[in-house]
């Protein structure tokens, strides 16, 4: 059984999606300072697990808990903790990429234009801050999406192929982050295609088909 009172404890998840056993009794603990790095075939279920991790998925089986909590008693608590990453960047594409940094850190906390805007700074995001989201790269939405990550100061990390649609400066971008976090404190579970060569703890989740 997990026990992870400080960080996260996955414990015993199943997902069956229609006769399809995508997730069979998964589990694992995620403590402060520690990166999991999950990773497997198509169709594993890497980004299931990270549904039901995130809470936007319930398992059929198993639970998933936050510092001793189950994350469906004490939703709000974790969600103020949790900044998650899909895969495909959840960006309007109607708003710039400083009013979506503003819509969805705005959810999670009081910010400013000035804190946003050194965010997407820091990911190379800096010169799309006034355009529209429809009008930018899969690179530059992958990078506001990132930037969206940093700004939410959340201590656990979700992030869905982070690495997607980045050229070299942008993956050092994210590594960097990564490791930054992970010595601050905060924990992160990262599913990608790629090794993760990291100076900071990391730990590898292979799921099988």
């Amino acid at each position: 059984m997990a026990t992870a009172p400080d960080g996260l404890a996955v414990e015993q998840v199943h997902v069956w999606r229609g006769d399809r056993h995508v997730l069979q009794g998964v589990s694992i603990d995620v403590h402060p300072r520690e990166l999991v790095h999950i990773s497997g075939p198509n169709g594993s279920g890497k980004t299931t697990l990270l549904r039901v991790i995130s809470g936007l998925l319930r398992p059929e089986q198993g639970s998933v808990r936050w510092q001793g909590q189950s994350i469906v008693r004490s939703r709000t608590q974790y969600q103020a903790a949790l900044a998650y990453a899909a895969h495909e960047p959840a960006l309007k594409g109607d708003l710039t990429a400083l009013e979506n940094m503003r819509f969805a850190v705005g959810l999670k906390r009081r910010t400013s234009a000035s804190e946003l805007q050194a965010a997407l700074d820091r990911t190379g995001a800096g010169g799309c801050a006034d355009l529209p989201a429809r009008v930018l790269s899969a690179g530059q939405r992958r990078r506001v999406s990132l930037a969206r990550v940093l700004a939410m100061r959340a201590s656990v990390w979700l992030l869905d192929e982070p690495y997607a649609n980045l050229d070299a400066a942008g993956s050092a971008v994210v590594s960097q982050m990564l490791q930054d976090h992970v010595r601050d404190g905060g924990l992160a579970l990262v599913v990608a295609h790629r090794d993760l060569s990291l100076d900071c703890a990391v730990r590898r989740l292979e799921l099988k088909p």
